[in-house]
């Protein structure tokens, strides 16, 4: 009877100092898992979206992040007021901010995220009249101007052109 007892009295030690030992060297141990590596520095950036003309906000922009040398980007709306803000940017690293809105010409810049801070105003344009070939365009292809961005073979046509009859236009078909 005595010797059962002492059996399983021995039984429930060893389980108890196997337990308490293995737990003490479980958490004195150095080895285990990943070494714990801090995130880089993030920066906070406003933008806020304006119209050119006269500096009401847009709402529902698209605000579109790219980071240079990521393949990703991360997009955002603006709110009523015309703002949207991000705060998990890497300081240091360079962003083009790219801006959407209809009705509204495309906006783009590169930016340097030097700050752990940073607010940035856009205003956006209307977009520019359309070229058409279908208009006369005789009046900005003379004009003489030295400095004028037309091309070798629009101030050929224009010399032809010269002669007074105006060149027949192409119909769609």
């Amino acid at each position: 009877m005595w010797s059962r007892k002492i059996i399983t009295l021995a039984a429930l030690a060893v389980a108890l100092w196997l337990t308490v030992g293995l737990t003490a060297f479980a958490q004195n141990s150095h080895s285990r898992g990943r070494k714990y590596k801090a995130p880089p520095p993030t920066s906070r950036i406003e933008v806020t979206i304006l119209r050119g003309d006269n500096g009401k906000p847009i709402e529902n922009a698209s605000v579109i992040f790219h980071i240079e040398g990521d393949k990703g980007n991360m997009e955002l709306k603006t709110n009523e007021d015309g703002k949207s803000a991000i705060d998990v940017l890497p300081t240091g690293s360079t962003v083009l901010l790219q801006v959407i809105a209809k009705g509204y010409q495309t906006y783009g810049k590169d930016y340097k995220l030097d700050k752990p801070e940073m607010a940035i105003e856009v205003k956006l344009k209307l977009p520019g009249k359309q070229y058409s070939i279908y208009e006369d365009h005789s009046d900005t292809a003379s004009s003489g101007n030295a400095n004028s961005s037309t091309s070798g073979a629009a101030k050929k046509d224009a010399a032809k052109d010269s002669s007074g009859e105006k060149p027949a236009s192409k119909q769609p078909q």
